[in-house]
């Protein structure tokens, strides 16, 4: 089977919807152009803004709205798969959802995953405008024979997340962000991006806004946590080859999946203090 080729598109997400959807549109192009059947771009692609105020829930759109449709266009125009984080209207609430959005080559919605763990940390309170996903959530699609599955930003700390999606048939786990920048943050990122690639013998595609609000450093990881490739902290793109044979390959070398004594099951928080 061909290689699968994906790409991660950074960009720094604004106030101005018009805007994002013009860097959004030129990263797809120098994607397809690049030969890319799958284009990852960051969380909240829609709209961003550093203060998460009520702006952030009168600005998001339905599914059916403009950034959806644009996505689904330009996944037309240029014959791939298109996931991107968008801020999802919830009618009559004061609040909205992080939403991802997953379109197929004949322009239609195919996955939506709502983000489960909010940003209440780092002296960050996502929770205060927006309403968390349902934890039994899990998000995993064939993509030309790859299975894949989401996840986004802050879920990256909670490893219970990745091992349901593979556990799901996840070979490819797709990792839209904002990964704030500060102390010890980017490190954080790298680490965290490659212990999930490794624990899970899985490929890992992650797209990060550029500052000023996110670290950049989009990458793509082998099944065995090496880097295949990455981009800096400017505007554009990373990208290069999905194969499942090397995943099939990572986990007969280490069988780690199949050694384990534990499953993950949905549940309450932890008590735990």
């Amino acid at each position: 089977m061909t290689a699968l080729r994906v790409a991660a598109g950074q960009f720094s997400p604004t106030a101005d919807k018009n805007t994002n959807l013009s860097a959004i549109s030129a990263l797809v192009a120098q994607a397809a152009g690049d030969g890319a059947r799958v284009v990852l771009l960051p969380e909240y692609s829609s709209y961003f803004d550093p203060e998460l105020s009520t702006a952030f829930v009168e600005r998001a759109e339905p599914l059916t709205g403009r950034f959806v449709t644009v996505l689904e266009h330009l996944a037309r125009e240029h014959g791939l798969w298109l996931v991107a984080g968008m801020n999802e209207r919830i009618p009559g609430s004061a609040r909205f959802r992080n939403t991802i959005v997953a379109v197929d080559p004949a322009g239609t919605v195919q996955s939506l995953y709502r983000k489960i763990h909010l940003y209440d940390a780092f002296g960050h309170a996502e929770s205060d405008r927006e309403e968390p996903g349902n934890p039994a959530q899990v998000p995993v699609f064939e993509i030309d024979g790859v299975r894949v599955g989401v996840q986004t930003c802050y879920d990256l700390r909670f490893p219970e997340i990745s091992r349901r999606l593979v556990d799901a048939g996840a070979e490819l786990l797709l990792v839209p962000s904002q990964w704030v920048p500060g102390p010890m943050k980017e490190e954080h990122w790298a680490t965290l991006l490659a212990a999930r690639a490794i624990e899970n013998t899985a490929y890992v595609l992650a797209a990060g806004q550029t500052a000023p609000n996110g670290c950049g450093r989009s990458r793509l990881l082998g099944p065995m946590g090496e880097l295949l490739a990455g981009a800096g902290t400017r505007p554009g793109l990373c990208s290069g080859p999905v194969d499942s044979a090397e995943v099939t390959r990572a986990r007969e070398l280490n069988p780690a999946l199949a050694l384990r004594r534990l499953q993950v099951v949905p549940g309450a928080p932890s008590a735990c203090r």
